[in-house]
C-alpha cells in the first residue's frame, strides 16, 4: 500500500514508522526539516520539505499513486485543504484527516471524509473513566 503523511509530528512519524515495519511505501511532508528528525535513522520512506497544500509539494511525494492520504499536522485548516485536495484533485481512494475542533470536524464528517478528532475522543475516554469506572454511573441509575 502507498501512504501519504502530511504532518511529521509524533501522531505523523509514528504512523510513518508503522506503515513502514510492516512493509508499505510511505511519502511524508512537512515544512519543518527538524521533523523528520523524529523518525528512524534508516527511515525507507520518503520524506518531502514543504506544506500539504501545495499541488507541485504533493506530486513530488507521487499523491498521484497513494492509496491511503492521511493529514495529521497541528493546523485544522491545513489537514482540512490537503485532505481536499487529495480527495477532490488527486482522487486519492482513502483520505483521513485530524481535526481538532469537534464542530469542524463534524462538519467535514458530514461532507465524507474520515475526520478523527482527538478533542472528543479524548473527552469520551475520560468522560468514560469518570462515569463508567468502578460501576458509578450503574450504581447511581440504580438509586434513582
Amino acid at each position: 500500500m502507498k501512504v501519504m503523511i502530511v504532518g511529521c509530528g509524533r501522531v505523523g512519524w509514528r504512523l510513518a514508522s508503522d506503515f513502514t515495519d510492516r512493509g508499505h511505501e510511505v511519502s511524508v511532508i512537512d515544512i519543518r526539516p527538524s521533523s523528520f528528525r523524529r523518525l528512524p535513522e534508516n527511515f525507507p520512506g520518503k520524506t518531502i520539505l514543504g506544506t500539504g497544500i501545495d499541488e507541485d509539494v504533493l506530486r513530488s511525494g507521487n499523491i498521484q499513486d497513494a492509496d491511503v492520504f492521511i493529514a495529521v499536522t497541528e493546523e485544522d485548516n491545513t489537514n482540512i485543504m490537503s485532505a481536499q485536495i487529495a480527495r477532490n484533485i488527486f482522487h486519492v481512494d482513502r483520505v483521513i484527516l485530524r481535526i481538532y475542533d469537534p464542530v469542524r470536524a463534524e462538519i467535514y464528517r458530514g461532507l465524507g471524509l474520515t475526520v478523527v478528532c482527538p478533542t472528543t475522543t479524548v473527552a469520551g475516554l475520560i468522560e468514560e473513566e469518570v462515569l463508567f469506572a468502578n460501576g458509578s454511573e450503574s450504581h447511581a441509575r440504580s438509586r434513582s
